[in-house]
């Protein structure tokens, strides 16, 4: 969430919120070593024990107020709607880890989610502490923030034949990936839109300029 918002108290909250998101990159790490199967049975299970609690916190006043108790400090304020009952971003990430996990190849998949996970936390960081110049929805230095450190994670995340071409896609990706996150509005819209966005732009664009490179990663568990 990639804002022009300079107040202290909402930087220091945000700063807590991104380093507690930054233990998701522990997702695609762990997925590398891991068949597909495997992962999502985890993320399977993961996702369904956020939704009961995210869930349940609406449901049950007696829960809800332990649930608060231990999280409510790392909760926006939309995330608290008992009317409209929103999920929370921590929801979002897992809910978003597992249909990725089955809808793409384990090497987009990698690259994209660690892209929402680093260049999201980059541009929000970034966004609140730095923004002053406005563009489009949000922050010119966030969104910059968000492609540079994207460019930075296609330089790290795996390849198939790590071939030009496959960089020249993860830089385009990220790029696209940056005015997502810029026009996105929401936990649910970022966590969603961007891995999305990025996994199938990346998808596209090997079957269009490489259409003859099987997706599937040497010497790791599919």
């Amino acid at each position: 969430m990639n804002q022009i918002d300079n107040g202290t108290i909402h930087y220091r909250d945000e700063l807590i919120r991104k380093l507690i998101h930054l233990t998701s990159l522990s997702i695609p790490v762990i997925y590398y070593f891991i068949p597909t199967a495997t992962a999502a049975i985890i993320l399977g299970i993961l996702t369904a024990v956020a939704l009961i609690m995210d869930l349940g916190r609406y449901l049950s006043p007696v829960f809800g107020k332990i649930f608060y108790k231990f999280f409510g400090f790392l909760l926006r304020k939309h995330e608290t709607d008992h009317e409209k009952k929103n999920l929370n971003g921590a929801t979002y990430v897992l809910l978003a880890a597992f249909l990725g996990v089955l809808i793409f190849p384990k090497v987009i998949f990698i690259t994209a989610f660690s892209i929402l996970i680093i260049s999201d936390s980059s541009a929000a960081l970034i966004g609140r502490k730095f923004g002053k110049i406005k563009f489009l929805r949000k922050s010119l230095e966030g969104t910059l923030a968000f492609f540079i450190s994207a460019s930075i994670v296609i330089f790290f995340t795996p390849k198939i034949g790590y071939y030009g071409t496959e960089y020249i896609i993860g830089l385009i990706a990220a790029f696209v990936g940056a005015f997502v996150e810029n026009l996105s509005f929401g936990i649910a819209d970022d966590n969603i839109s961007i891995p999305f966005s990025v996994g199938f732009l990346m998808w596209g664009l090997y079957s269009l300029w490489l259409p003859e490179m099987e997706l599937i990663l040497k010497n790791v568990p599919v």
